[in-house]
């Protein structure tokens, strides 16, 4: 068995109805979904407010692969398109593999450019570390430390102040 920490995100379109549809694609492997953010753009700020949560998947039978499949499988459903000029470019939904963990609890660590493991900019960005820290609030980021530390630390910790909590959305499955 794996579990593995996504995080997911949307800044075009019905944004609260994209990051569900991964918890409903997901179905029983969702374990728990953290609250969802509004936070701005990262890298690229001539695009919308995107909204941001964490969930923690578990599958008797997956693979790290599998989630990374999982994920792109999700942003298709969504109308992603991917455009190289724009690398951080608004998304329709934007699923990232950001750690896995085997069954036993050690880490799945990657070097493949297509899916490294742990995420190798997850401890730079303050709306992946906060909504991971609702679901795991004494999580660990493999290879770089405690969740809270990451996010109290600069830059990071100048981010997190720009994360909006969004407690009047809620990410249900709608199955």
């Amino acid at each position: 068995m794996t579990r593995a920490l996504l995080s997911i995100g949307s800044n075009l379109g019905d944004r609260l109805a994209h990051l569900r549809s991964v918890v409903t694609a997901l179905g029983d492997a969702v374990l728990v979904v953290s609250g969802v953010y509004e936070t701005p753009p990262w890298g690229d700020a001539d695009q919308p407010a995107y909204l941001n949560a964490a969930m923690l998947v578990a599958d008797p039978a997956a693979t790290s692969r599998d989630w990374l499949d999982r994920a792109r499988a999700a942003e298709n459903a969504a109308g992603r398109i991917r455009d190289p000029e724009r690398r951080f470019g608004p998304r329709t939904l934007d699923v990232d593999v950001i750690a896995v963990w085997e069954d036993a609890g050690e880490p799945v660590l990657s070097d493949d450019p297509e899916l490294t493991l742990p995420h190798p900019r997850a401890h730079l960005r303050a709306f992946v570390l906060r909504p991971w820290i609702d679901i795991q609030p004494y999580g660990r980021l493999p290879g770089h430390g405690w969740l809270t530390d990451l996010l109290n630390a600069e830059p990071v910790a100048g981010d997190a102040l720009e994360l909006s909590p969004r407690p009047d959305l809620a990410i249900e499955s709608d199955s």
